[in-house]
């Protein structure tokens, strides 16, 4: 390879990477004007349920679920009892203790997350990071977590998380909450 070509080949990757940069997702400041504005501490306070499904990198739905959850706060402090219903029958309980570090941060633990997910709040939308200890075929896989939250009234909001591991794309969560009562 000539050494003209070589530094084609090397130009034409940095513009690559500087593109792929520029592609960037959204921030939670992106939705910061938006309304009604989210407050966990509001809207996860209570009785809720959801309906969701997974889809793999195809795009198939390969799973279907409902969950009904409980939400209770005290303070900054607060927990979201999740009780998993899918479409084969079998169950799932997750229970996150929620953390408010005040300018629309959270932190969120549960006994299934890898270390502390971290929270952003701005308008309308949540965007929570974290990794999952993920049960697949008799082994536990670390899967990583960009899961947005959009607060749509005061009762639904819509919910989208991509899902990967080593960075490569997995499928994606959907999930539409209803939370009852006023």
């Amino acid at each position: 390879m000539t050494l003209k070509r070589r530094g084609l080949m090397v130009l034409a990757g940095g513009a690559l990477l500087a593109s792929l940069a520029g592609c960037a997702g959204p921030t939670p400041a992106d939705y910061a004007a938006e309304k009604p504005v989210l407050d966990l501490k509001t809207y996860f306070n209570g009785e809720l349920t959801a309906h969701g499904l997974f889809t793999d990198r195809s795009g198939q739905v390969v799973r279907r679920f409902t969950v009904a959850m409980t939400g209770t706060w005290n303070g900054p402090q607060g927990t979201l009892d999740e009780r998993f219903t899918y479409s084969d029958g079998t169950t799932e309980r997750r229970v996150w203790r929620l953390t408010d570090l005040g300018n629309g941060r959270y932190e969120g633990r549960a006994d299934d997350v890898v270390g502390v997910a971290q929270g952003v709040a701005a308008g309308n939308a949540l965007n929570w990071r974290y990794t999952l200890a993920l049960p697949v075929d008799g082994r536990v896989w670390e899967v990583q977590f960009d899961d947005w939250m959009y607060l749509m009234d005061n009762q639904v909001m819509l919910n989208k998380a991509a899902m990967s591991k080593f960075g490569i794309h997995l499928g994606e969560v959907t999930l539409s909450f209803y939370r009852k009562g006023p």
